[in-house]
């Protein structure tokens, strides 16, 4: 079945060539194949007739290659001007999938088939690709001649680790910056794209191990030059935000995978073949929303909740028409009155009264949390109560803000909004557990640091941890002025913390302070948050582009501020204007 799928895709993908001049090659270099499309075909004609080989014999043509360092022979070449050494490894180690396992393997007879180890000699890979960019033209189109042979010959049967290994290899090589290479590019991107999702898995956990130098020159190529490839570079990039995401620390900032270029296309119309095709054949960017800067996101949140005002507002007046009754403006508003003194209860009553409004405009914001002095934050109390209303005002508030575009003053640690999101969209089911994101001890670092600091000296405590410390699998914490018992795992105060069981220990420690503790007051926060947000855009977000929709962003560019600005009775040479500025 999947090799009838495998087929499938491949009919999908774009012929290997479609003209002698194809798209992306010639344009802008001297230095392009003036055909081909000619060289292609007489290519794959020429190496048909020639017989396989053998890894063996490959492994001796690359002995008199590796009895130096491949600067030694960059550096003699550069000086005598013979490059036959150098130009016949190149000429010969990229030709096809086996000579490039042979070339770039550890060992030639090794397996190596574990998402830990890809098997590739890191460093020197990295070598020939740095030196290659100083070879002469010639041998860098040999190496590009070779490429293109090596995707003819092996872009069709079934996939091998070996297979993967030399894609692995092919991604980094640095030439694909040139827009003569386009074409080739894109159809090695467009193989990988069609590999099984556990291939992609295998490559994902690869790339994680690239070096951060490495791993930031694989780029994707301008959009304006892709067309009819976008599709496939978009899915290989994905690869490579996955590697960036479980990496810890990632190598290189989310906001390094946004492409702005995408802030100047009908974004609402790629939303909305996003909801209505969904996971189907049809591409769309929303697919990819890391690619996607948080001004798109903002702005389809924006428009989507406009759209849904506009909606809320359009029944209600129809409604009042079709039974003939005056129609009144502030029908189009979620009007909430409150006194000054009955902030809190009356907010309470006007939003449980007025529920079926929340997703018209709003007129009055609000906000009500308990402050963490020492870290400026907000937490939720794990005290337990028989009224959760209070929690849900305030993710209703913090919805209705976000519904409205309103900045609010408010500051939760990171790991609250990724709780929101979990799952991004609510459940049918009213009693589904939400909010039970993994919780780690950097997310605990955030809101209780120095008990995540006693924990991390607990799981790298090199003496007796069970006489030491003197632990079980029971936790207490204080409510009302009494000091409850809570054990992490069944029979838990019966079963002592050591060397060997801590990690379980942290692991559920931290997993009930940040979920289970409090589970009930969160699932009033998310359900009053997402009564007002009930948006697919949050789908497209990430707990960072939350943080930002909520509180706005934490940096302002000054230097864009004085540029926008517009002086009226003041000019910017004013010392009250300079004195504001500085």
């Amino acid at each position: 079945m999947d090799a009838e799928h495998s087929a499938l895709e491949r009919e999908k993908l774009p012929p290997i060539y479609t003209s002698s001049t194809p798209a992306g090659l010639g344009r802008g270099s001297k230095q392009a194949f003036p055909s081909l499309g000619t060289f292609i075909s007489s290519l794959s004609q020429r190496r048909r007739e020639l017989p396989p080989i053998c890894s063996d014999v490959r492994q001796k043509q690359r002995l008199s290659i590796d009895t130096l360092p491949p600067e030694e022979d960059m550096e003699r070449a550069v000086l005598s001007g013979d490059w036959k050494e150098v130009r016949e490894f190149y000429l010969t180690t990229f030709d096809s999938f086996i000579e490039i396992n042979a070339a770039f393997k550890r060992e030639a007879n090794g397996t190596f088939n574990t998402i830990d180890d890809s098997g590739v000699n890191a460093k020197f890979v990295n070598t020939v690709y740095d030196a290659l960019l100083n070879t002469p033209q010639d041998i860098q189109k040999s190496v590009l001649k070779g490429i293109i042979n090596s995707l003819l010959r092996e872009w069709k049967g079934p996939r091998t680790k070996d297979d993967l290994r030399a894609y692995f290899i092919l991604v980094q090589n640095p030439q694909y910056s040139s827009t003569s290479t386009y074409v080739i590019y894109a159809h090695l991107l467009r193989q990988i794209a069609a590999l099984s999702e556990a291939d992609h898995h295998f490559l994902v956990h690869w790339l994680k191990k690239l070096s951060a130098r490495r791993f930031k020159q694989l780029r994707t190529s301008p959009l304006a030059k892709c067309s009819w490839w976008v599709p496939s570079a978009t899915k290989v990039l994905s690869l490579f935000n996955a590697a960036n995401s479980v990496s810890s620390p990632p190598i290189m900032p989310f906001t390094d995978f946004y492409n702005i270029t995408l802030e100047h296309i009908d974004f609402m119309e790629e939303y909305r073949t996003w909801q209505s095709y969904g996971n189907s054949s049809r591409f769309s960017f929303c697919q990819f929303p890391f690619i996607l800067s948080a001004v798109v996101k903002k702005a389809i949140i924006q428009k989507d909740s406009e759209q849904q005002m506009i909606s809320q507002a359009r029944q209600s007046l129809v409604s009042k028409v079709s039974r003939r009754q005056r129609v009144d403006m502030n029908l189009l508003f979620l009007n909430i009155k409150v006194r000054r003194a009955q902030l809190l209860s009356d907010s309470l009553e006007e939003l449980t009264r007025k529920r079926c409004d929340l997703k018209k405009k709003l007129r009055v914001t609000l906000r009500y949390v308990h402050l963490h002095e020492g870290l400026r934050c907000h937490w939720f109390s794990s005290w337990k109560c028989d009224n959760y209303s209070e929690f849900q005002l305030v993710g209703t508030l913090m919805g209705l803000a976000v519904y409205n575009s309103i900045a609010l003053d408010i500051h939760f640690p990171l790991y609250v909004y990724r709780k929101l999101l979990t799952p991004p969209t609510a459940p049918c089911d009213p009693n589904a557990s939400v909010g039970m994101a993994t919780a780690t001890l950097e997310d605990l670092q955030q809101v209780m640091p120095e008990l995540a600091h006693g924990l991390g000296e607990l799981l790298t405590y090199e003496g007796n941890v069970e006489e030491d410390f003197y632990l079980t699998f029971q936790v207490f914490q204080e409510e009302m002025g009494v000091a409850k018992a809570y054990n992490l795992k069944p029979g838990g105060d019966k079963i002592p913390v050591t060397k060997h069981n801590r990690k379980e220990y942290v692991q559920l420690y931290v997993d009930f302070l940040l979920n289970k503790s409090m589970s009930k007051q969160f699932a009033a926060f998310y359900h009053g948050f997402h009564s007002v947000c009930a948006s697919d855009a949050l789908m497209l977000l990430r707990p960072e582009e939350v943080e930002m929709l909520v509180c706005g962003s934490p940096e302002l560019d000054m230097s864009a501020l004085q540029k926008a600005a517009q002086y009226e009775g003041y000019n910017k040479t004013d010392s009250t204007v300079r004195s504001v500025s500085l």
